[in-house]
Order: C-alpha cells, then sequence, then structure tokens
C-alpha cells in the first residue's frame, strides 16, 4: 500500500497561505514557521503529518500527497479546515 511523509501548515484565509509561502519560498524554515502559524495540532510538531496513507486525510490533501510532485511546497489547498500549505517529502 502507497504511503507518504508530509507536513502542512494550516491557516483560516488563502492570503494567510500565500504570505507564508512567499516567506518559505524566501527560505524561511517550514518547522518554524508551522509552529508559529498553523492551527492545526501538528503545528506543535512543525506541521510533521507522520506517516500518511491513501484516505486517512480530507480528499483535496490527499491529492496533493499522492497526485503531486514530491520535495516541493503546495498550495494554498483548500480544505472545510481552511487553507494549507503541504510539504511531501517522502512517497512510495
Amino acid at each position: 500500500m502507497a504511503k507518504a511523509m508530509a507536513r502542512h501548515i494550516l491557516v483560516k484565509t488563502k492570503e494567510e497561505a500565500e504570505a507564508l509561502k512567499a516567506r518559505l519560498d524566501k527560505g524561511d524554515a517550514f518547522d518554524k514557521l508551522a509552529r508559529k502559524y498553523s492551527t492545526c495540532p501538528s503545528g506543535k510538531k512543525g506541521g510533521d503529518l507522520g506517516e500518511v496513507r491513501p484516505g486517512q486525510l480530507v480528499k483535496s490533501i490527499d491529492n496533493v500527497i499522492f497526485k503531486k510532485p514530491v520535495r516541493m511546497i503546495h498550495g494554498p489547498v483548500k480544505s472545510q479546515f481552511g487553507y494549507h500549505l503541504v510539504h511531501v517529502f517522502f512517497r512510495d
């Protein structure tokens, strides 16, 4: 069965997500931004979602993790929880 390792930052608005993505593009550390800004409990762990399998997360995030390129930051991705920036760093 497929699995991946991913982390994310969850915020309430698209504008917040875009501003954080710009900071990431300039070299800010993903884990530090996740700890400071993410509204998800995973933010305390730098946004780390651990090992993820298809169907474990909401469909919009699942699609990013299992269908988009690895080692890139994707987003903003909208879900019922808000806007996510998703970094997939391993997938098999």
